[in-house]
């Protein structure tokens, strides 16, 4: 019987991401073989022996039979749903090396869509970041090999390599007059899940870019660690950014909502089986001690990333704001057939606390903000208007308190990033803007 991989599927370069998989819980049962196999139609397996000896005596070259057999079970997979794949020989090497979380690639996460490679997302810091592919891009060649007629884990395979070694993507977007070429340069891509800053003094930001091994630990710690950087201020709320967060481990999800929710169901997983359904409830305690959430989502977020959000909003402890999510409601699971081998299979589908499922629908944000630009106005006034104080014989305020300049500078440096922030990422811009709202509703 084969082995269940204990371990997450992590979010690496090219390989089969947005995947939510189960780590210490088996969602899955394995159904006993002789059972299984009772049920499969003799004289299709027959038809199946012929077409493989008709190939290996008329194909025009000879074949190997291990590669026929490969190519039935990855086509086997690949036909039931985007996110089943069977994996042997370089491809499980380099999935097994994925794992680990370091590993030479671009850093994008891709599924298969229309006989093209559809971008989830880019994974933050890596060459696909910085070169500017976007969620919903379409790679339609690489290098000189279309991507028509290959499969996923071919092409997946192509774009992976050794970290320095060069690339090119040519890359078909909508709203563009024509192709875009991309020249990367493959990088050694190290997954860090996790980051975190103070975008003014007491207002807290926390950036998911996937769910790995170590995501609900690092989250746990980023949190602490912007509270005690608040120092003599307590934390008045946080924005939590899962904008293109392509997934990962299930369990690092509920992890990370477990954190923000003292009580309620976090999610539920279903399986074809009955008994084999699971509900995971948040444990009492929240890091935040109620403290306004905002949580950025856009249609890069999906599968565990989506757990969260819809967990956050159903239990209404965040508002989501954004734009509409990816739309991945199901859960695989990695069985190893041999040591050089296995299967992804999608076992279960994933509901919110409301029991709703977001498969090919996505979580819609509480509010609606796209990624717009904005510039300055170079024609305002560079001056402050006139206030009462500025007149000439203006009544003294009996309680004028006494100017304090390091304050007012301090002040003025906060107003200068906040207008930078607008410029340079207007969705955050808007997130902190609602989250300074928050806190004064929440004060009073």
């Amino acid at each position: 019987m084969p082995n269940r991989l204990r371990v997450p599927l992590a979010l690496a370069a090219g390989v089969f991401l947005g995947t939510c998989v189960t780590v210490t819980t088996g969602v899955f049962a394995e159904r006993s073989a002789p059972s299984a196999l009772g049920t499969l139609p003799v004289k299709d397996l027959q038809n199946f022996v012929r077409v493989m000896e008709m190939i290996k005596q008329g194909y025009v070259e000879p074949v190997d039979d291990k590669k026929l057999l490969d190519d039935a079970l990855r086509g086997m997979l690949a036909g039931l749903d985007p996110h089943s794949a069977y994996m042997a020989g370089e491809e499980y090497t380099s999935f097994e090396t994925s794992i680990k979380g370091e590993f030479g690639g671009l850093g994008i996460e891709v599924q298969m869509q229309d006989g093209l490679v559809r971008v989830i997302s880019p994974i933050d810091d890596t060459p696909a970041a910085k070169a500017g592919i976007q969620p919903g891009d379409f790679i339609v060649k690489i290098d000189d090999t279309p991507v028509k007629g290959l499969s996923l884990t071919d092409a997946v395979s192509k774009m992976r390599g050794t970290p320095g070694s060069k690339i090119v993507l040519t890359v078909a977007r909508e709203g563009a007059t024509g192709p875009m070429i991309f020249d990367l340069k493959r990088d050694n891509i190290k997954l860090v899940s996790v980051r975190s800053r103070m975008l003014e003094p007491q207002f807290g930001y926390v950036r998911i870019s996937s769910f790995n091994q170590k995501t609900g630990e690092s989250f746990e710690n980023e949190i602490k660690k912007l509270i005690k950087d608040a120092k003599d201020k307590p934390l008045k709320g946080l924005v939590l950014d899962m904008r293109n967060n392509p997934g990962g481990a299930l369990d690092e999800a509920i992890r990370v909502s477990d954190a923000l929710l003292d009580k309620g169901p976090i999610v539920s997983v279903r399986s074809r089986e009955a008994d084999e359904n699971r509900e995971f409830d948040a444990h009492s305690g929240d890091l935040l001690d109620g403290k306004p959430v905002i949580v950025l989502i856009n249609g890069g977020s999906a599968s565990a990333a989506e757990i969260v959000a819809g967990a956050l909003q159903d239990q209404k402890r965040a508002i989501l704001l954004g734009t509409k999510s990816f739309g991945k409601g199901s859960v695989q699971t990695i069985m190893r057939l041999t040591d050089e081998s296995a299967i992804k299979l999608t076992t279960a589908r994933y509901y919110t606390p409301a029991g709703r499922s977001i498969q090919a629908e996505g979580i819609d944000p509480d509010v609606t903000v796209k990624p717009l630009k904005v510039t300055k106005d170079e024609n305002a006034p560079d001056f402050e208007a006139i206030k009462e104080a500025d007149l000439k014989g203006s009544l003294v305020n009996e309680k004028e308190k006494k100017v304090d300049q390091a304050e007012i500078d301090a002040q003025k440096k906060i107003d200068e990033d906040v207008q930078k922030l607008a410029t340079t990422d207007y969705q955050l811009f808007q997130a902190l803007t609602l989250l300074k709202g928050l806190a004064v509703v929440a004060s009073r």
